[in-house]
């Protein structure tokens, strides 16, 4: 009785371990299963958002190159306009430099003329009859004549004046001066001694002109004229009115 019971237990122990057996084994391919499985659908979520960050990463880089071009473009264009405006203004320059010079010459021509009002700075030479000496019968030799502001004026406008004037009337390129006696004419208009000679232009140039030694001043001061200079920081001159 005892040997059976023993066989009898050692049969139902070794059954619970088998059965004990499959159920270790059914659970561990459950896990590893499972396992496997979670392996699994991580790859292909990880794969799924890599993918998705990639695109995404692709499309701003494409925007990026395509905004570079743009840029690289539109600088070349940049470039390009700057130069093409650098040359309109040289030639814009070139053409105001010729209006500016026509423009200048045309005043220059209008100020010898006497058509226009004109003002600066300048000097005012006074010529006067010498002091009478009864030694000397002839008279003429103490008057101011039409060649001694001849002279002046000649010495003016070669010294650089750009305006003349006589007495407060200007004068042109065609004016003409003539001796009648104790007056001069200018232009056909009278005027008595002393004769004021005025110009516009350079003080010191005009100055200097008409005080060189054995220059102007001296060979009328030898003809017994009183000769008086001065500087002006302002003289006007108004135009000449007539034909």
């Amino acid at each position: 009785m005892k040997k059976k019971g023993r066989k009898a237990l050692k049969k139902k122990v070794k059954g619970n371990q088998v059965i004990f057996s499959l159920v270790c084994l059914v659970l561990g391919f459950i896990m590893a299963f499972s396992y496997h499985l979670t392996r699994v659908e991580n790859k292909h979520k990880n794969e799924a958002v890599t993918g998705s960050q990639y695109e995404k990463t692709l499309d701003l880089r494409n925007q990026l190159i395509a905004l570079e071009e743009t840029n690289r473009r539109l600088q070349n264009e940049y470039i390009t306009k700057q130069s093409k405006m650098r040359e309109i203004e040289k030639e814009l320059s070139k053409e105001e430099e010729g209006y500016s010079s026509i423009a200048a010459e045309a005043e220059k021509y209008r100020m010898f003329l006497g058509k226009m009002k004109v003002k600066g700075p300048g000097i005012q030479v006074s010529l006067q009859d010498g002091e009478y000496d009864p030694k000397n019968e002839n008279i003429n030799n103490y008057l101011v004549h039409e060649y001694h502001v001849f002279k002046v004026v000649n010495e003016l406008y070669i010294s650089g004046a750009s305006a003349v004037a006589i007495n407060g009337q200007r004068l042109s390129s065609r004016s003409y001066i003539v001796c009648n006696g104790p007056v001069i004419t200018v232009d056909g208009k009278q005027h008595p001694a002393p004769f004021v000679i005025s110009a516009i232009g350079d003080p010191p140039v005009l100055e200097q002109a008409l005080n060189m030694s054995g220059g102007v001043k001296d060979q009328l001061v030898n003809d017994n004229i009183v000769f008086t200079l001065e500087k002006k920081d302002l003289i006007l001159m108004n135009p000449i009115l007539g034909s």
